[in-house]
């Protein structure tokens, strides 16, 4: 069940979410008619809400994930306190049964922060719609740096449009940043959504992928990359330290200048031999034995419904 199935309004500074309207009464009523065997909660929005209350309410067993780093998003946007935001995903998923996190050095990090019963859901992507090609589809001068994903401040693009690289930058994906940051980097190539063939046709056209965000939990885009034979430039950060880690198939590097250049004499072949670690399959199937089925697990202790969270003084 997403924010299309009812009445929505865009996100606030992020117009390409929606976020749901007082799903509770309409949510309950499908949740009734489909009657699950388990219930997965994928985000922590007004959708996710209303789910969370629904279990609790009828003392069913859910589990969750993490997926994205809201607090440090909204502290990015809006400079509300990431300590905050993190006291209420600690809210949020206490009652959990399992909190799936992609990578080990995310769920460190929760850890750290409180979170508990976390265990690991890897990423799959498509490895046959993203692989490499003989001739280069798309022809920028070269070399080419190429960057996929929401034009938006936390994903911290301006550290690679201000990098100073030969050959060619070329940015994919939209957002609330892209008109600010076209206007400020004119040699840079801007081309909007890309999805399905034309994406993957886009990444078999790149030398390098760089990947300048510092707060994402993972980034797919980065094994779509490596299964398109492009080596990938980062940061040491999570996400890039997880899914490169040792690996000749990128460079982490504070330096992202540096990374991107060294990136450039990488083997595309071991990019793409990387990558076929991470299948479809293996995703599922990990998701599936992290859920909790109510036929196993109805008679499970819930807590007392709990209050809302308080915000910490």
């Amino acid at each position: 069940m997403t924010p299309e199935s009812f009445l929505s309004l865009p996100c606030p500074t992020y117009p390409e979410i929606r976020l749901s309207l007082f799903p509770g009464k309409r949510l309950a009523e499908a949740i009734a008619r489909c009657a699950p065997e388990a219930i997965h909660i994928a985000t922590e929005g007004p959708l996710g809400l209303a789910a969370r209350r629904y279990c609790r309410r009828h003392r069913l067993p859910f589990t969750t994930a993490f997926h994205t780093r809201f607090p440090e998003y909204l502290n990015a946007r809006l400079k509300l306190p990431v300590d905050w935001g993190y006291h209420f995903l600690r809210w949020f998923h206490r009652p959990s049964a399992a909190v799936m996190v992609a990578t080990q050095s995310l769920e460190n990090e929760l850890k750290g922060r409180g979170l508990r019963n976390i265990r690991r859901w890897t990423r799959g992507i498509d490895t046959a719609t993203f692989h490499p090609r003989t001739q280069r589809p798309f022809r920028f001068p070269s070399p080419v740096f190429l960057y996929v994903g929401r034009v938006a401040v936390e994903k911290n693009i301006e550290d690679f449009l201000k990098l100073d690289l030969p050959g060619s930058k070329v940015i994919v994906g939209d957002g609330p940043q892209r008109r600010e940051l076209e206007n400020r980097y004119p040699t840079a190539f801007f081309l909007g959504v890309k999805e399905g063939e034309k994406l993957a046709e886009l990444y078999s056209s790149a030398d390098v992928f760089v990947f300048p965000s510092l707060t994402d939990t993972f980034g797919l885009v980065l094994l779509e990359a490596l299964a398109s034979g492009v080596p990938v430039a980062a940061y040491p950060v999570t996400g890039p330290l997880d899914v490169i880690g040792d690996a000749p198939v990128g460079v982490l590097d504070n330096d992202l200048a540096a990374a991107a250049m060294a990136a450039l004499s990488l083997d595309r072949a071991q990019c793409r031999a990387h990558a076929m670690n991470y299948s479809w399959q293996a995703s599922a199937a990990q998701f599936r034995q992290n859920l909790v089925f109510f036929r196993s697990a109805r008679t499970a202790p819930v807590t007392a419904p709990d209050a809302k969270p308080a915000l910490p003084s």
